[in-house]
């Protein structure tokens, strides 16, 4: 799984630009403006494949934690695109050990596996195409020799992940004869396609950065949702939204194209304007981490506090809840609440092993564990739920509902529990001498805990840490260090 491999595969001269890094055509879009509507677009038309809708439904957190699979995938893509054939290495066997975890049926008992190799192609083909169609709508389409250019980028990554390009056409003008075909005979009306075009626009939950003002996000959100939905819904292939029985809004085309001509302007602003990964780091930050940023961050929360506080004086809004108030350090939350925001981290109301290996997914992705490391955090999560489903689930339907939790709070902490803690401490402890210091917990817990110990000279022993995490996980008790990890939208 080589770069020169790849290249092979797709037949470039070795005068042309180059497939990954600074210098191809993917990488100029990180930047762009134009790739927030087009990747939203892209989006919907993998989770119309039914295989790929089933796997988002069962496994995936992008109802409840948006913002968190945005950052992870943004990261991600930066990582796969890097000029370094390790990144792109080390990235590729990453998203293979998490794809390899998901298998398992759709709602009409239809199998589906998200190492299936024609289904992350046609991922692979949404991105390209809706790159292409992004850049005509905006009145900028690609010459033809740069986007067979481009083309070649996406059947290199392919190829990272695969090995080879096979699942995908040679040429770019097979490509769409491949691609029409696709949308014709095997996308759906999935329940995943439709969570992200009528659901999640219109429950989106504010990032970090604007949690604090829930009733100007909800004013924004109200006019904003709808108008994304339209603008996404307009861009899609035709013979997809008569299928699906999308309904065709009036004057949404004629807004879709004005949205992709607006965001093309952005190519007049200066270089370095915009970038995309400081947006969605400071999206994504914590006002309460030790990230220096962070003060900027709450100053910016306060004012918006204040502007909220003047908009509920002005205008109040039926329904908005205000800002919850920020509990002790430790203190006790309802059980109603930890359930919501920490157990069900695939928002479908409910607690079984999908919420737990998103858990283990999201720790070994802001850790960057090694496989072995990575294995051992499984391990330890499988081991947990297995005893949380002998404990809590009364009813025998193989998962956990809020009741069943809150009937048996105290049955979480058990010994698999404290494993999963072990697993975490051992993984940070890198020189093996029993503690953490400042300089092991600020390296590899980066932006997942945001804890900031007292001094350069602080330590954090195994037992401190594993008993804060099962204070955390079974008693629902607020944390600094965890909160941000697994509770951020």
């Amino acid at each position: 799984m080589t770069t020169d491999t790849s290249r092979t595969h797709t037949g470039r001269a070795d005068d042309e630009p180059p497939l990954f890094g600074e210098g191809s055509r993917f990488h100029s879009f990180f930047d762009d403006p134009r790739w927030a509507l087009a990747i939203i677009r892209a989006t919907v038309l993998e989770a119309a494949h039914p295989q790929i809708g089933a796997a988002l439904i069962d496994n995936s957190t992008f109802v409840a934690h948006p913002w968190r699979r945005l950052r992870n995938t943004f990261l991600s893509m930066r990582r796969m695109y890097s000029g370094d054939p390790a990144v792109r290495e080390r990235e590729a066997a990453r998203l293979n050990r998490l794809h390899a975890r998901m298998s398992g049926a759709d709602s009409r008992g239809r199998p589906y596996d998200a190492m299936d190799r024609a289904t992350r192609a046609w991922v692979v083909a949404t991105l390209f195409e809706s790159a292409v169609t992004m850049c005509r709508l905006s009145g900028q389409p690609l010459e033809q020799d740069t986007m067979e250019r481009m083309y070649d980028e996406y059947r290199a990554f392919l190829a990272a992940l695969d090995g080879d390009a096979g699942e995908l056409p040679e040429s770019v003008q097979d490509f769409w004869t491949y691609f029409d075909r696709v949308v014709e005979d095997e996308l759906e009306d999935t329940e995943a396609a439709r969570i992200i075009l009528y659901r999640l626009f219109d429950h989106l939950p504010a990032p970090a950065l604007l949690g604090g003002a829930p009733t100007l996000w909800a004013a924004g959100r109200a006019v904003a949702g709808p108008l994304f939905g339209a603008i996404t819904v307009a861009s899609l292939p035709e013979p997809y939204r008569r299928r699906a029985g999308l309904p065709e809004m009036p004057g949404a085309e004629t807004l879709m194209r004005g949205a992709y001509l607006a965001a093309g302007l952005a190519r007049f602003l200066p270089e370095g304007w915009l970038d995309a990964e400081k947006v969605v780091e400071l999206l994504t930050l914590s006002p309460t981490g030790d990230d220096p940023r962070a003060r900027t961050v709450a100053a910016l929360r306060g004012r918006m506090e204040q502007a909220a506080a003047l908009l509920r004086l002005i205008t109040p809004l039926g329904g908005v809840p205000g800002p919850a108030p920020a509990g002790a350090r430790g203190s006790r939350r309802p059980a109603e609440e930890f359930f919501r925001q920490v157990l069900d981290q695939t928002g479908d109301g409910h607690l079984d092993w999908p919420d737990l290996a998103a858990m283990a997914r999201e720790l070994s992705t802001r850790l960057d564990l090694e496989e072995p490391e990575e294995t051992r955090l499984y391990d330890a999560f499988a081991a947990w739920w297995r005893e949380l489903q002998d404990a809590l689930d009364t009813d025998g339907d193989g998962r956990v509902s809020a009741a069943e939790y809150a009937a048996a709070v105290p049955s979480m902490a058990g010994p698999a529990l404290i494993r999963v803690a072990e697993v975490l401490f051992d993984a940070t402890d890198k020189d093996g001498n029993g503690t953490i210091d400042a300089d092991e917990y600020r390296e590899l817990f980066r932006t997942a805990f945001h804890r900031d110990l007292a001094t350069g000279d602080s330590a954090y022993g195994r037992s401190a840490f594993v008993g804060d995490f099962v204070s955390f996980m079974s008693g629902g008790r607020t944390s600094a260090p965890y909160d941000p990890v697994f509770t951020d939208s």
